[in-house]
C-alpha cells in the first residue's frame, strides 16, 4: 500500500520534487520505506528522477489503472471512495456484486486491466483486451423501490458522456437505451444489474458496469464486432490515458448519483439531446422476431416511443427489446 501512497503523493505534486523526508512524514512510513516504494514503481515502468537535497520527481508513467493514480483526483467523492484495481477478473460487474453481497459500502468501484468474461445485455460477451480499454463497475445502494430505478442506466449514459467530454473534449451520443456511440460506431457498453433482499424483496444494491473502448486498434476487435465498434484512439487520432479517463468517468458518476433522482428533468433533457435513435427508422429486435418502426421520442421515463407501420404507437421500456438502425448499427 505504501507504493500506492507514494505514487499518489508524486501525482499530487506532479512536476515538483518531493523530499523523502516530507513523504516519510506525510505518509507515516520510514525513509527506507519511501525508497523501496520508489524503486518498486521504477521497476513497473515509472520514470522518477532524484536529486540530492531535493527528493523525487515523477517524470513519466505507464498507462495503468491503480489506486495511486486515482485516489488524488477522487478525494472527497462518494463514488470511488473505495477502489479495487485488478490485473485480471472474470467480470468487474461480477466482482462488484460479490463485494456487495459481502457487505461492501456503496461507492465501491472495481476496475480491471482485463476481463475474461465481460458481459453485455442479454448475455452477450463484451470484448476486453488487456490494457486497451477501461472496464469498471460501480456499486450503489439507493434507498428506493426496485421499480423506481428502472431509468438508472439512462442516467449513467449521460454521466459517461460527461466524463468522456471532460477528458477528451468530444461528446459522444447515446443509442437508446444504453450504448454510447461516436461517429456512428459503438464506443461504450453499459450494463446495470440489481440485487434484491430475499425476504423483503427490497433493493439491496445496484451495480453498473461500463466498458469503454479506449486505445483499441481495429485488429483488437473480432471481425463481427469490427464493423460496428470504434475506440477513442481511432476517433481522436491519439492515445488516451486510461487513468485520466477513469477519474473523469467516476467523478461524473459521483455527480450523477448525488443528483439521482431529484434532478430528473436535467438528465432527461440531456439524454434526449444526445439520443441518436429518435427521428429514424429502426428495427425492434426480440429473440423471435424483428419489426420495423419509426422512433418518435424518448418519453418522460426514458422509454422509447415508436410508430409502427400501421400507424399504431408503442412505448418500449429498456430491456424489452433491442433497437438497431435500419441501415447500420445506429
Amino acid at each position: 500500500m505504501s507504493r500506492e501512497s507514494v505514487l499518489a503523493l508524486l501525482r499530487e505534486r506532479q512536476g515538483e520534487y518531493v523530499s523523502g523526508e516530507a513523504m516519510s512524514r506525510a505518509l507515516g512510513i520510514s525513509r527506507a520505506g519511501v525508497w523501496k516504494a520508489i524503486e518498486g514503481l521504477r521497476q513497473e515502468g515509472y520514470t522518477i528522477s532524484s536529486a540530492p537535497n531535493r527528493g523525487y520527481r515523477l517524470e513519466d508513467a505507464p498507462d495503468k489503472l491503480r489506486a495511486g493514480e486515482l485516489s488524488g483526483p477522487l478525494a472527497g467523492a462518494l463514488v470511488g471512495s473505495k477502489l479495487m484495481c485488478l490485473d485480471v477478473v472474470d467480470s468487474t460487474n461480477t466482482e462488484c456484486k460479490r463485494q456487495a453481497v459481502a457487505g461492501a459500502e456503496e461507492g465501491l468501484v472495481v476496475m480491471a486491466e482485463e476481463q475474461t468474461g465481460g458481459r453485455g445485455r442479454r448475455g452477450r460477451s463484451f470484448q476486453s483486451p488487456k490494457g486497451k480499454g477501461l472496464y469498471l463497475s460501480a456499486m450503489f445502494r439507493p434507498r428506493l423501490e426496485p421499480a423506481k430505478v428502472s431509468d438508472f442506466t439512462a442516467w449513467v449514459a449521460v454521466a459517461v458522456c460527461d466524463g468522456i467530454e471532460a477528458c477528451c473534449g468530444v461528446r459522444p451520443k447515446i443509442k437508446w437505451t444504453n450504448d454510447i456511440v461516436l461517429n456512428g460506431k459503438k464506443l461504450v457498453g453499459i450494463l446495470t444489474e440489481l440485487g434484491l433482499e430475499s425476504e423483503s424483496n427490497t433493493l439491496d444494491y445496484l451495480v453498473t458496469g461500463i466498458g469503454i473502448n479506449v486505445n483499441e486498434e481495429p485488429e483488437d476487435f473480432s471481425p463481427e464486432v469490427r464493423e460496428v465498434a470504434t475506440s477513442l484512439m481511432q476517433e481522436l487520432g491519439r492515445p488516451v490515458r486510461r487513468a485520466e479517463l477513469a477519474a473523469q468517468i467516476v467523478l461524473a458518476l459521483d455527480r450523477m448519483y448525488a443528483a439521482y433522482p431529484q434532478e430528473k428533468e436535467d438528465y432527461l433533457a440531456r439524454y434526449r439531446a444526445g439520443c441518436v435513435t429518435t427521428g429514424h427508422q429502426v428495427q425492434l429486435i426480440t429473440p423471435t422476431a424483428r419489426r420495423q418502426a419509426f422512433a418518435l421520442e424518448v418519453d418522460g421515463d426514458f422509454n422509447l416511443v415508436v410508430e409502427l407501420y400501421n400507424g399504431q404507437k408503442e412505448t418500449i421500456s429498456a430491456g424489452e427489446v433491442s433497437v438497431r438502425g435500419m441501415y447500420g448499427y445506429v
